[in-house]
């Protein structure tokens, strides 16, 4: 099953991306592992990247579609795979159905208010890294660490104005590529109240993809 999720920062995203990986033995895809990868083993189009990473650059859309292509043509993508984070724009897109037929684009659709909970509220260990939100998951004395007694901190990127112009951005980008994705009846949608446990979102995501929790 060859697959791209899509999912606001705060989703839960990536976490879903590793479950649906596990579940159907093929592996989750991000741009950004393919360009870590890529200069790691210095492929061509690695190395031509890395010129416009080492000067803080975009990397362009034709460079990341070609390293898209090379990393889809590896054996472990035989059985399908996950796209994370890809396709960002309507040009990346049209570029991908050049070189791939997907089977399913999963929306992952979470309020913009859960989602401004989800992250404002997030607090994070000073020391072991362990992360709460102040809702869902707080800490058993406040501001403490329930592991290590460590101090917990609010990253700066999780401040309220700041999550909301990550969010606004994400629309913005987004957008136009899920109604794409729709028009060519590939969109399914799971929506996520907040309410619900990680195992019932699992199970919605598992029935939107036909995919039973046993098989």
């Amino acid at each position: 099953m060859k697959i791209v999720i899509f999912g606001a920062p705060g989703a839960g995203k990536g976490t879903h991306a590793k479950f649906i990986s596990e579940k159907i033995s093929a592996p989750q895809i991000s741009t950004g592992d393919i360009l870590r990868e890529s200069v790691k083993n210095q492929t061509p189009l690695g190395m031509e990247a890395k010129k416009y990473m080492g000067s803080g650059k975009l990397v362009p859309d034709e460079l990341v579609i070609g390293l898209v292509n090379e990393r889809l043509k590896k054996d472990d993508c035989k059985n399908g795979y996950i796209l994370d984070g890809f396709p960002r724009t309507l040009d990346q897109a049209t570029s991908l159905d050049r070189i791939v037929e997907l089977d399913v684009v999963l929306n992952l659709a979470v309020s913009e208010s859960e989602l401004m909970t989800r992250l404002t509220q997030r607090r994070t260990c000073t020391g072991c890294g362990t992360i709460y939100n102040l809702k869902y998951k707080p800490p058993v004395k406040e501001g403490i660490c329930n592991k290590c007694g460590g101090e917990l901190f609010q990253r700066d990127d999780d401040n309220e104005t700041t999550v909301k112009s990550r969010l606004d951005t994400y629309n913005t980008q987004t957008a136009p590529v899920l109604e794409y994705y729709e028009k060519k009846g590939l969109v399914r949608t799971v929506e996520v109240q907040g309410d619900e446990n990680i195992d019932t979102v699992k199970d919605m995501v598992l029935r939107t993809l036909n995919l039973s929790q046993n098989g």
